[in-house]
């Protein structure tokens, strides 16, 4: 975890992974969609593990349709007025800003939070798959960079699997992700997955930070719709 000041506010407000990145120390091609201008030395990605980023929010109340990606801007506004005050920031995470595109789970390879799992979700020994990219902003400050953190990797161990077995589209079985097998089950008829990955929730890794049910289905429900726009695009072009 990086020495960001006043991290703790971070921490009480549920964004409880932070990283520091030196843009020159990035790859070319990871920083180049970004356009960082001149000024802009430094990417801070802001992540969330475990339930308490949902606690907040719904404590605010959900009202829009991304009261995840709003509160986490707030939260990081608010952060950065009281703890870099003088410091230039911008938003190049989440996308529901209209931000640039922006290599998230390579951003986690190298900060050591994302190692895939077979549902193709990102995961670690300690929180499984029940964490997610918040917020990434590029800054003019000159903040130590943060050092990877290695949590282990559960699944090269894991002999049973359960992951696999559990998905009703069988989209695990062939040995490496299926995508079209997981969006044609989640479209099923009386789906089990379509709002909420069977899979991901089967896995018992880092069970104890499992999200609150009513985050999963929120969460699910986007993703679902993602999927029934892209397949009725698919059809018109046909």
């Amino acid at each position: 975890m990086p020495n960001l000041p006043e991290a703790a506010f971070l921490n009480h407000a549920g964004l409880n992974r932070q990283h520091v990145f030196n843009l020159a120390e990035l790859p070319a091609d990871l920083v180049a969609p970004l356009a960082p201008a001149a000024h802009e030395r430094q990417l801070i990605l802001f992540g969330h593990a475990g339930r308490r980023l949902w606690e907040c929010v719904q404590a605010e109340g959900i009202r829009t349709e991304h009261p995840i990606d709003e509160y986490s801007v707030r939260t990081v506004e608010a952060w950065l007025a009281q703890a870099l005050p003088a410091a230039r920031a911008r938003f190049v995470f989440p996308q529901s800003l209209g931000s640039r595109h922006i290599g998230l789970q390579r951003l986690g390879t190298i900060a050591g939070w994302h190692r895939a799992s077979p549902f193709m979700v990102g995961i670690d020994s300690v929180w499984g798959s029940w964490f997610a990219y918040r917020v990434a902003i590029l800054t003019d400050t000159d903040l130590p960079a943060s050092q990877p953190v290695d949590n282990g990797y559960p699944c090269t161990s894991c002999a049973t699997k359960p992951c696999i077995t559990a998905c009703p589209a069988g989209a695990l079985a062939g040995g490496s992700f299926n995508l079209a097998a997981c969006n044609a089950g989640r479209l099923a008829a009386e789906s089990d997955c379509a709002l909420g990955c069977t899979a991901r929730s089967a896995c018992p890794v880092g069970a104890e930070h499992r999200y609150e049910e009513s985050q999963i289905c929120h969460s699910a429900a986007g993703s679902l719709a993602t999927i029934r726009r892209y397949q009725e695009n698919l059809h018109k072009i046909a």
